[in-house]
């Protein structure tokens, strides 16, 4: 027996709320913003010591080699 798509639809489990749904739109649009803060801070580090001599940059404990992994190691908690 076929199933007319009417029925099937009245038998559909309910969609979520629609405030549950914004609230979760919500939530990925603060965290989008969060890691974006985050991206940019990183950026901002990583020019401010990029324009240190490698002298500098020693004495700080750092490697111009390695200066992008250690400012992006720098975001992870």
């Amino acid at each position: 027996m076929t199933t007319h798509p009417s029925e099937a639809l009245a038998r559909a489990e309910p969609a979520a709320p629609l405030s549950r749904w914004i609230r979760s739109i919500g939530v990925r649009l603060a965290a989008w913003a969060n890691n974006c803060s985050e991206y940019c801070a990183a950026a901002a580090m990583y020019e401010q010591l990029s324009a240190l001599s490698d002298a500098e940059l020693t004495r700080r404990g750092l490697s111009r080699a390695t200066l992008a992994q250690d400012v992006a190691g720098c975001m992870r908690p």
